[in-house]
């Protein structure tokens, strides 16, 4: 007999001669789920439990190192401390995906046992090693803040609250998932196990582009507990994609690779063990070949092509009026060229699918966010009528658009086919980087016009997105980035040219925002320069005077433009809404998003009264404090242009103070 390792887990004792991560053996000897998998790298905080009064991260801790201690999860907390945490965080609105709540509510845990009264500071400290991705953490905060009160006797659980029983407008609502997310009992993917289940993982490409010489499943094949290897050639249809399939289950012998990650080839074994000892022992040879680094490379004339129709993905071309024309009569115009980096959503789960045989098909268990996108994808793996695929979405532990495209739900749904059991897939958070579409890098170059009263005239702009390896969701994407360049500001010229590349970086795709956040940058970015040039024009005009005295001229007029051209888009949106029965309603939008442009104007109507010339702040406060009024009201078109034109008034006066305040 080995050593024997010893503990308590919720006040039972626990042995084990296994040495190992004690997150593992929490999870898979004792099914203890409320102890969540978020990245086994001490990183995220999901797998968070209290050992002799502290937050532990348990996927850091073995069990040999835990012998000897007393080790408390979301399953061992008293009645009373489950239900005060259950009323609280689901009261507040502090769960959302649920998938780090556990690990929250044990650093709570761990706090409350020895201070009942903590200050928001207290709380903040007990939280910084646990990662929330959906909430901000300020309602996890404030649900801690009330189980504190709750368990000090100075509030009660309102249990009506929670039955919700009275829902409506205005009423506080209490998410029907809350219990089991904050206990723990709620299933995700990873913690549903069934009879006889296999485990499926690819071994992936370490180089972005090579060319796959062999693939030597043999020794794998040979492991005691590996059922098999899969290659391209088991594959019905090697093809996968959530718009244009053209993205590969695997890399087959002979063919080149995309990205650093893609699968060449599926090993199946009996538990996770064997199947990492068996992924290690398959041997790949590679012809290591020069990647397409980024936009510029795939837009060479002899760069490589990353698919065979070559490396532009998809182009998309938006046109309004003569921009032009429009820009070339602009009193100003500004260029500039922007560059935004792919973006990682950083979900705390990671991607898992079981599927197994069903009917004449499969079933998938799945996290993903469209179970009909998933069939879809699958039925053209397998050549299937969709109907042979039930796709049933468990919890999903956080996606925002990086859970639109496949990932392990396919392989799952092969692997059980081909050995009808029941297989689960599930990537490391290191695969998860690798494989699933990340916010698409973008490289654009703008330039944006305005008349002499600081009205916009005319937008022109190339976009360019890194698509990476895959389409994904690259044409609707670029589409959303191009018809949203313009931002919320009404002028008539316009030229937008969208590019989608093919490179071997890793594919983008869907993420919060959908294109707009890299466009939108790019011009909010290219307003602030613009404003600057115009006001940069008159400070310059302002005399010969020098000093702090012109400094504080530009500042200020910087500042009245950038406030003018944002609240001019407001005012634009509620004139349109107001004046849809009027006739005069468009010249009347128009109008008021010229006098809300004089903010950038280069001269001013000599009827304008200058203000005080120590009252600049004052009326640079006036500006703001009327934005707020203006947000609060509802009025007609009419009322809209009156105050339009009096805030366009003291934005002429705040720049004739400037003017003064320089001499």
């Amino acid at each position: 007999m080995g050593e024997v390792f010893e503990f308590t887990v919720n006040g039972s004792v626990q042995r084990t001669e296994e040495d190992k991560p004690l997150l593992r053996f929490l999870r898979d000897d004792l099914h203890l789920f409320s102890v969540k998998d978020g990245c086994s790298e001490g990183a995220c905080g999901t797998c968070t439990i209290v050992i002799d009064g502290k937050a532990v991260k348990s996927c850091v801790l073995t069990t040999r190192k835990a012998v000897g201690k007393n080790i408390l999860t979301v399953e061992g907390l008293s009645e009373e401390w489950q239900d005060a945490f259950v009323y609280a965080f689901g009261s507040v609105g502090a769960v959302q995906c649920g998938f780090c709540i556990p690990g929250m509510v044990m650093a709570g845990t761990a706090l409350l046992q020895k201070n009942l009264n903590p200050t928001e500071e207290d709380i903040k400290y007990a939280l910084r090693g646990n990662i929330c991705r959906c909430t901000g953490y300020k309602k996890i905060i404030e649900g801690i803040q009330l189980v504190a009160a709750i368990l000090r006797g100075d509030a009660a659980i309102d249990e009506n609250l929670e039955k919700g029983d009275v829902y409506g407008v205005g009423q506080r609502a209490f998410r029907v998932d809350v219990r089991k997310k904050v206990l723990g009992y709620g299933k995700y993917p990873d913690d549903i196990v069934m009879d006889n289940m296999a485990y499926v993982s690819a071994v992936r490409s370490k180089y972005p582009r090579a060319r796959v010489l062999k693939i030597d499943a043999s020794k794998a094949e040979a492991l005691p507990g590996v059922l098999g290897v899969l290659t391209a050639a088991d594959v019905p249809n090697n093809k996968v994609g959530h718009i244009q399939q053209d993205w590969d289950v695997m890399i087959a012998e002979g063919d080149i690779t995309r990205c650093v990650g893609d699968a060449i080839c599926l090993v199946v074994a009996e538990n996770e063990d064997i199947l990492n000892k068996a992924k290690k022992l398959v041997k790949i040879d590679y012809e290591e070949l020069e990647p397409v680094r980024g936009i510029a490379d795939a837009k060479r004339e002899d760069a490589p092509k990353v698919h065979s129709k070559g490396n532009l993905c998809q182009t998309r071309h938006v046109v309004r009026g003569d921009a032009a024309k429009a820009l070339a009569e602009s009193k100003y115009t500004v260029t500039d060229s922007f560059r935004t980096p792919f973006t990682e959503h950083a979900f705390l789960e990671p991607e898992c699918a079981i599927a197994f045989p069903y009917k004449d098909g499969i079933k998938i268990l799945s996290t993903d966010q469209g179970a009909f996108d998933t069939r879809k994808e699958t039925a053209i793996m397998f050549g299937w009528e969709p109907e042979r695929i039930v796709v049933e979405n468990q919890l999903i532990g956080g996606g925002f658009g990086g859970k639109e495209d496949v990932s392990v739900q396919h392989i799952a749904a092969l692997a059980a086919w081909k050995y009808q059991i029941p297989v689960k897939a599930k990537f490391s958070r290191q695969e998860s980087l690798f494989f699933h579409p990340k916010r698409h890098a973008m490289e654009g170059t703008f330039t944006l016009g305005c008349d002499e009263n600081g009205i916009f005239t005319g937008l022109d702009c190339e976009i360019n997105f890194d698509t990476g390896a895959y389409a994904s969701l690259c044409g609707p994407v670029l589409e959303r980035a191009c018809t949203h360049s313009v931002g919320p500001y009404c002028y008539q010229n316009t030229d937008i040219r969208g590019y989608g590349y093919y490179t071997n970086n890793p594919p983008a795709g869907a993420f919060r925002g959908f294109g707009v956040c890299q466009s939108e940058f790019a011009l909010e970015s290219l307003i602030n320069v613009l404003a600057e040039t115009a006001a940069q024009n008159l400070t310059e005009r302002s005399h010969q005077h020098d000093g702090q005295g012109v400094a504080d001229a530009h500042a200020n007029a910087v500042q009245c433009g950038i406030d003018h051209i944002v609240l001019a888009g407001e005012h634009l949106g509620t004139a349109q809404d107001d004046a849809v029965n009027n006739d005069q309603g468009q010249e009347d939008a128009q109008c008021i998003v010229q006098a809300d442009h004089v903010g950038v104007h280069e001269h001013l109507d000599d009827g304008h009264e200058a203000c005080d010339d120590n009252d600049v702040a004052g009326q640079m406060d006036f500006c703001g404090d009327h934005v707020a009024q203006q947000r609060d009201q509802d009025i007609g078109a009419d009322q809209h242009e009156r105050e339009s034109r009096t805030h366009a008034q003291r934005a002429g006066n705040c720049r004739g103070n400037s003017q003064a305040g320089a001499g």
